[in-house]
């Protein structure tokens, strides 16, 4: 029975393109979540005054990968030692959180915070946020690193680095390695 879990760890196209590679990993679908305007546009996300966070919400297969692995995974593919930033994108809507499903996710996002602390020599400022009102990203946004990203230089600069770390730290859990 697949399972969702919302991450947002700066530019969605990014993170997307890691878990899109990640075995268990069912779905990946980019969007919106943590903001208080309702159908958020991605140009009104963008500006930063509606309060959301660009995110994937990930539906994966708890018997092919567990919930601490993908949240190990979601640490290692980005900085979370970052407030409101990932590299030059800048602003709370590519804060570093975690959007928990269910109880057992918060306790598996704070056990995986703590891992991620003691790995690091800066403070961790993921925050663990209510998974309130999800809305999927426009459909351009989907799947982009696939349609659009590799034409695109921004994604060319940031999302082949983050597939290497996942291919070589976690080449069991990559697709790309085991086909």
């Amino acid at each position: 029975m697949t399972e969702y879990v919302t991450l947002a760890g700066g530019c969605f196209w990014c993170t997307e393109a890691v878990f899109k590679d990640v075995i268990g990993v069912e779905s990946v679908e980019s969007g919106y979540i943590g903001g208080h305007a309702e159908n958020p546009t991605y140009k009104q996300v963008c500006g930063g005054d509606t309060g959301h966070a660009e995110a994937i919400r990930v539906g994966f297969d708890p018997e092919k990968i567990d919930i601490a692995d993908l949240f190990d995974i979601f640490f290692a593919t980005h900085d979370p030692t970052q407030l409101n930033r990932q590299g030059n994108d800048i602003g709370t809507q590519y804060r570093s959180a975690i959007f928990p499903a269910t109880v057992m996710q918060e306790e598996q996002a704070n056990q995986a915070i703590a891992r991620a602390q003691q790995a690091s020599d800066k403070p961790i400022v993921t925050t663990i946020e209510t998974a309130d009102n999800w809305y999927p990203a426009e459909d351009y946004h989907q799947d982009y690193w696939e349609t659009s990203g590799r034409s695109n230089p921004y994604c060319m600069a940031v999302i082949p680095p983050k597939l290497q770390k996942l291919r070589k730290s976690f080449a069991a859990r990559s697709k790309a390695v085991t086909a």
